[in-house]
Protein backbone atom coordinates (compact mmCIF):
# COMPACT_ATOMS: atom_id res chain seq x y z
CA UNK A 1 0.00 0.00 0.00
CA UNK A 2 2.87 2.39 0.77
CA UNK A 3 4.44 1.60 -2.62
CA UNK A 4 1.22 2.80 -4.27
CA UNK A 5 1.89 6.28 -2.83
CA UNK A 6 5.26 6.52 -4.60
CA UNK A 7 3.84 5.26 -7.92
CA UNK A 8 0.90 7.69 -7.64
CA UNK A 9 3.39 10.54 -7.18
CA UNK A 10 5.58 9.28 -10.03
CA UNK A 11 2.73 8.92 -12.54
CA UNK A 12 0.93 12.00 -11.31
CA UNK A 13 4.00 14.23 -11.37
CA UNK A 14 3.09 15.35 -14.91
CA UNK A 15 -0.06 16.83 -13.37
CA UNK A 16 2.17 18.36 -10.67
CA UNK A 17 4.38 19.93 -13.34
CA UNK A 18 1.26 21.44 -14.91
CA UNK A 19 -0.03 22.79 -11.59
CA UNK A 20 3.20 23.69 -9.79
CA UNK A 21 5.47 23.94 -12.85
CA UNK A 22 5.30 27.76 -13.00
CA UNK A 23 6.56 27.90 -9.39
CA UNK A 24 9.36 25.44 -10.23
CA UNK A 25 10.33 27.45 -13.35
CA UNK A 26 10.42 30.68 -11.31
CA UNK A 27 12.64 29.32 -8.52
CA UNK A 28 15.44 31.88 -8.01
CA UNK A 29 18.17 29.23 -8.32
CA UNK A 30 21.81 30.14 -8.90
CA UNK A 31 22.30 29.05 -12.53
CA UNK A 32 26.00 29.98 -12.52
CA UNK A 33 26.93 27.46 -9.81
CA UNK A 34 25.85 23.84 -10.43
CA UNK A 35 26.46 22.65 -6.85
CA UNK A 36 24.57 25.58 -5.37
CA UNK A 37 21.72 25.03 -7.83
CA UNK A 38 21.40 21.34 -6.84
CA UNK A 39 21.46 22.30 -3.15
CA UNK A 40 18.76 24.93 -3.63
CA UNK A 41 16.51 22.53 -5.57
CA UNK A 42 17.05 19.85 -2.90
CA UNK A 43 16.03 22.29 -0.15
CA UNK A 44 12.92 23.21 -2.18
CA UNK A 45 11.93 19.52 -2.43
CA UNK A 46 12.67 19.02 1.27
CA UNK A 47 10.24 21.85 2.04
CA UNK A 48 7.53 20.12 -0.03
CA UNK A 49 8.19 16.79 1.69
CA UNK A 50 8.02 18.48 5.08
CA UNK A 51 4.60 19.93 4.22
CA UNK A 52 3.38 16.56 2.93
CA UNK A 53 4.62 14.81 6.09
CA UNK A 54 2.62 17.22 8.27
CA UNK A 55 -0.49 16.71 6.11
CA UNK A 56 -0.01 12.94 6.38
CA UNK A 57 0.45 13.18 10.13
CA UNK A 58 -2.81 15.13 10.55
CA UNK A 59 -4.88 12.86 8.31
CA UNK A 60 -3.16 9.76 9.67
CA UNK A 61 -4.49 10.90 13.06
CA UNK A 62 -7.98 11.12 11.54
CA UNK A 63 -7.58 7.54 10.27
CA UNK A 64 -6.26 6.47 13.68
CA UNK A 65 -9.37 7.85 15.38
CA UNK A 66 -11.53 5.72 13.05
CA UNK A 67 -9.43 2.62 13.78
CA UNK A 68 -9.90 3.16 17.53
CA UNK A 69 -13.64 2.83 16.92
CA UNK A 70 -12.96 -0.43 15.11
CA UNK A 71 -14.06 0.77 11.67
CA UNK A 72 -10.71 0.99 9.90
CA UNK A 73 -11.64 -1.75 7.42
CA UNK A 74 -14.95 -0.09 6.57
CA UNK A 75 -13.05 3.20 6.20
CA UNK A 76 -10.61 1.56 3.76
CA UNK A 77 -13.54 0.34 1.63
CA UNK A 78 -15.25 3.76 1.68
CA UNK A 79 -12.02 5.54 0.71
CA UNK A 80 -11.41 3.06 -2.12
CA UNK A 81 -14.93 3.68 -3.46
CA UNK A 82 -14.48 7.46 -3.14
CA UNK A 83 -11.22 7.38 -5.11
CA UNK A 84 -12.87 5.41 -7.93
CA UNK A 85 -16.02 7.58 -7.97
CA UNK A 86 -14.02 10.84 -8.08
CA UNK A 87 -12.03 9.57 -11.06
CA UNK A 88 -15.10 8.32 -12.95
CA UNK A 89 -17.33 11.36 -12.32
CA UNK A 90 -17.30 14.10 -15.01
CA UNK A 91 -15.20 17.14 -14.09
CA UNK A 92 -18.16 19.55 -14.32
CA UNK A 93 -19.98 17.63 -11.55
CA UNK A 94 -16.87 17.60 -9.31
CA UNK A 95 -16.47 21.35 -9.92
CA UNK A 96 -19.90 22.01 -8.41
CA UNK A 97 -18.79 20.42 -5.13
CA UNK A 98 -15.33 21.98 -4.84
CA UNK A 99 -14.31 21.28 -1.23
CA UNK A 100 -11.50 23.85 -1.37
CA UNK A 101 -13.90 26.82 -1.68
CA UNK A 102 -14.18 27.27 2.13
CA UNK A 103 -10.37 27.31 2.25
CA UNK A 104 -9.92 30.01 -0.42
CA UNK A 105 -8.94 32.66 2.15
CA UNK A 106 -6.17 30.45 3.53
CA UNK A 107 -5.07 29.41 0.03
CA UNK A 108 -4.86 33.05 -1.10
CA UNK A 109 -2.58 33.76 1.88
CA UNK A 110 -0.36 30.83 0.91
CA UNK A 111 -0.17 32.14 -2.69
CA UNK A 112 0.61 35.65 -1.46
CA UNK A 113 3.41 34.33 0.77
CA UNK A 114 4.73 32.26 -2.17
CA UNK A 115 4.83 35.35 -4.37
CA UNK A 116 6.89 37.21 -1.76
CA UNK A 117 9.25 34.26 -1.24
CA UNK A 118 9.91 33.92 -4.98
CA UNK A 119 11.32 37.47 -5.00
CA UNK A 120 13.90 36.70 -2.30
CA UNK A 121 17.21 34.85 -2.49
CA UNK A 122 17.94 34.31 1.19
CA UNK A 123 19.06 30.97 2.66
CA UNK A 124 15.56 29.99 3.79
CA UNK A 125 13.80 31.04 0.58
CA UNK A 126 13.79 27.60 -1.07
CA UNK A 127 12.61 25.85 2.09
CA UNK A 128 9.77 28.37 2.44
CA UNK A 129 8.73 28.07 -1.22
CA UNK A 130 8.76 24.26 -1.06
CA UNK A 131 6.86 24.20 2.23
CA UNK A 132 4.14 26.59 1.00
CA UNK A 133 4.00 24.76 -2.35
CA UNK A 134 3.09 21.58 -0.48
CA UNK A 135 -0.10 23.17 0.88
CA UNK A 136 -1.49 24.33 -2.47
CA UNK A 137 -4.72 22.52 -3.46
CA UNK A 138 -4.22 19.64 -5.90
CA UNK A 139 -6.45 16.73 -6.95
CA UNK A 140 -3.64 14.20 -6.69
CA UNK A 141 -2.70 15.40 -3.21
CA UNK A 142 -6.33 14.78 -2.22
CA UNK A 143 -5.99 11.18 -3.50
CA UNK A 144 -2.82 10.75 -1.44
CA UNK A 145 -4.61 12.24 1.59
CA UNK A 146 -7.31 9.55 1.22
CA UNK A 147 -4.52 6.99 1.29
CA UNK A 148 -2.97 8.46 4.44
CA UNK A 149 -6.36 8.34 6.20
CA UNK A 150 -6.81 4.69 5.22
CA UNK A 151 -3.47 3.74 6.83
CA UNK A 152 -5.08 4.38 10.23
CA UNK A 153 -1.73 5.44 11.67
CA UNK A 154 0.04 8.75 12.32
CA UNK A 155 3.42 7.39 11.24
CA UNK A 156 2.20 5.45 8.20
CA UNK A 157 -0.03 8.35 7.17
CA UNK A 158 2.99 10.67 7.24
CA UNK A 159 5.17 8.13 5.40
CA UNK A 160 2.44 7.66 2.77
CA UNK A 161 2.43 11.38 1.97
CA UNK A 162 6.25 11.60 1.98
CA UNK A 163 6.48 8.67 -0.47
CA UNK A 164 3.92 10.42 -2.67
CA UNK A 165 6.10 13.54 -2.60
CA UNK A 166 9.24 11.53 -3.39
CA UNK A 167 7.50 10.13 -6.47
CA UNK A 168 6.96 13.66 -7.82
CA UNK A 169 10.61 14.71 -7.44
CA UNK A 170 12.20 13.22 -10.63
CA UNK A 171 9.82 14.95 -13.08
CA UNK A 172 9.61 18.17 -11.07
CA UNK A 173 13.42 18.38 -10.96
CA UNK A 174 13.63 17.72 -14.71
CA UNK A 175 11.10 20.51 -15.26
CA UNK A 176 13.26 22.95 -13.27
CA UNK A 177 16.30 22.07 -15.41
CA UNK A 178 14.71 21.68 -18.83
CA UNK A 179 11.40 23.52 -18.69
CA UNK A 180 8.88 22.14 -21.21
CA UNK A 181 10.56 18.87 -22.14
CA UNK A 182 7.68 16.42 -22.85
CA UNK A 183 5.83 16.39 -26.16
CA UNK A 184 2.03 16.44 -26.21
CA UNK A 185 1.70 12.73 -27.14
CA UNK A 186 3.65 11.54 -24.07
CA UNK A 187 1.73 13.99 -21.87
CA UNK A 188 -1.61 12.63 -23.11
CA UNK A 189 -0.55 9.02 -22.50
CA UNK A 190 0.56 9.76 -18.94
CA UNK A 191 -2.60 11.79 -18.27
CA UNK A 192 -4.69 8.80 -19.41
CA UNK A 193 -2.67 6.44 -17.18
CA UNK A 194 -3.21 8.49 -14.00
CA UNK A 195 -6.99 7.80 -13.60
CA UNK A 196 -6.42 4.10 -14.34
CA UNK A 197 -3.82 3.86 -11.60
CA UNK A 198 -6.02 5.79 -9.13
CA UNK A 199 -8.79 3.23 -9.80
CA UNK A 200 -6.28 0.40 -9.17
CA UNK A 201 -5.28 2.01 -5.84
CA UNK A 202 -8.97 2.38 -4.98
CA UNK A 203 -9.53 -1.32 -5.67
CA UNK A 204 -6.52 -2.19 -3.49
CA UNK A 205 -8.00 -0.20 -0.60
CA UNK A 206 -11.34 -1.99 -1.07
CA UNK A 207 -9.60 -5.39 -1.06
CA UNK A 208 -7.64 -4.38 2.04
CA UNK A 209 -10.86 -3.43 3.81
CA UNK A 210 -12.62 -6.68 2.88
CA UNK A 211 -10.02 -8.68 4.88
CA UNK A 212 -10.09 -11.75 2.63
CA UNK A 213 -7.06 -13.32 4.29
CA UNK A 214 -4.76 -12.74 1.30
CA UNK A 215 -1.25 -11.99 2.68
CA UNK A 216 -0.11 -8.36 2.12
CA UNK A 217 -2.98 -7.63 -0.30
CA UNK A 218 -6.06 -8.27 1.87
CA UNK A 219 -4.95 -9.49 5.33
CA UNK A 220 -7.52 -11.00 7.68
CA UNK A 221 -8.75 -8.76 10.53
CA UNK A 222 -6.63 -8.88 13.69
CA UNK A 223 -9.57 -10.33 15.70
CA UNK A 224 -9.99 -13.22 13.22
CA UNK A 225 -6.26 -13.92 13.27
CA UNK A 226 -6.24 -13.95 17.06
CA UNK A 227 -9.22 -16.34 17.26
CA UNK A 228 -7.58 -18.65 14.71
CA UNK A 229 -4.42 -18.71 16.79
CA UNK A 230 -6.45 -19.61 19.93
CA UNK A 231 -8.20 -22.45 18.05
CA UNK A 232 -4.82 -23.84 16.93
CA UNK A 233 -3.67 -23.96 20.55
Amino acid sequence: MLASAFILGLLGSLHCVGMCGPIAFMLPVDRSNSFKKVSQISIYHFGRLLAYSIIGLVFGLVGKSFSLFGIQQQLSIVIGILMIVIVLLPQNIIGKYNLTKPLYKGISKVKSSLGKALKKKTADTFLTIGFLNGFLPCGLVYMAVFGSIATGSLLEGSIYMVLFGLGTIPLMTTAIYLGKFLNSTIKQRIQKAIPVFVVVIGLLFILRGLGLGIPYLSPAPVIEMASSAIECH
